[in-house]
């Protein structure tokens, strides 16, 4: 039987970003991927756009679960993304009900960039996304996201390696089997990831790029769930995931017209060579 995965998050209709990064990602990666938004937005909340419109779906997640379990669909992977508050209960009993034996559960805790919660999501917020992260075998947060899920003080820069390491065990404690922190900086120049499996430490860096763009958090996960799915050890699918995003800027860099995202698309061959 062919692998399935399960990806919940919201469809942003212009922007690359969740569910319109996931699905061709994941699919590229030659996994079938099974979606469920949560909601529907005209584009993404970055600035950039003047505004957004927003259509919760949270009232349709129960139903559609239960036309699965009648029909006994069920998942070899879930991989979750932006979420509301509403949205976290919902997707654990999803995650509980139509699960494959030794499914895995990746979560993106996507919530904050730069040290700021998205619009729309409040200080409590973290604590809900925090119950999704317990008993998840995988988190990707990137350096907010992990300090708003603990609570402390937000460091864009300035910390070490013993700080990144007390982080990850930390971050283990909410009940996470694999931490990964994306967005990781020692050195000018450097960016990169930190992988802790509970016991030990990994590292991987590409080059820092002088860009900042919308959406590269979601080409991260997604290609690191389907690096994983096709069976690439944690570091090499986390490696996979890095030099990616770092493909898909490049393919982005110069036009000025394309502020919105990264040019993912035009990079995908690259994955698909990376996997093969």
């Amino acid at each position: 039987m062919d692998k399935r995965l399960l990806t919940i998050q919201d469809i942003s209709c212009v922007g690359q970003c969740s569910l319109t990064v996931a699905l061709p990602i994941i699919s590229a990666c030659g996994i079938e991927t099974a979606i469920l938004p949560g909601s529907v937005l005209s584009n993404h909340t970055a600035p950039g756009f003047s505004a957004w419109t927003f259509h919760d779906l949270t009232d349709e997640m129960p139903k559609i679960l239960a036309q699965w379990k009648k029909d006994n669909i069920t998942f070899d992977a879930f991989y979750t993304g932006y979420l509301s508050r509403t949205q976290i209960a919902p997707t654990m009993d999803i995650m509980n009900s139509v699960a494959r034996d030794g499914a895995l559960r990746i979560v993106d805790p996507a919530m904050a960039d730069n040290g700021k919660l998205y619009a729309g999501f409040d200080a409590d917020f973290p604590k809900e996304m925090a119950k999704l992260c317990k008993g998840a075998d995988f988190i990707l947060p990137n350096l907010t996201e992990a300090s708003f899920l603990l609570g402390i003080e937000y460091k864009g820069s300035g910390y070490d390696k013993a700080y990144i390491e007390t982080v990850c065990k930390d971050l283990a404690k909410l009940g996470a089997k694999n931490v990964i922190i994306t967005g990781v900086s020692f050195e000018k120049g450097k960016l990169g990831v930190a992988v802790y499996n509970g016991a030990t430490f990994d590292y991987y860096f590409t080059e820092h790029l002088d860009a900042s763009l919308h959406g590269t958090g979601d080409i991260y996960s997604s290609a690191f769930a389907g690096s994983l799915m096709r069976g690439k050890s944690v570091i090499d699918a986390a490696s996979i995931a890095a030099d990616f995003v770092v493909e898909s800027i490049k393919q982005t860099l110069g036009d000025k017209d394309h502020w919105y995202g990264a040019k993912f698309e035009k990079a995908l061959p690259y994955l698909v060579q990376r996997l093969n």
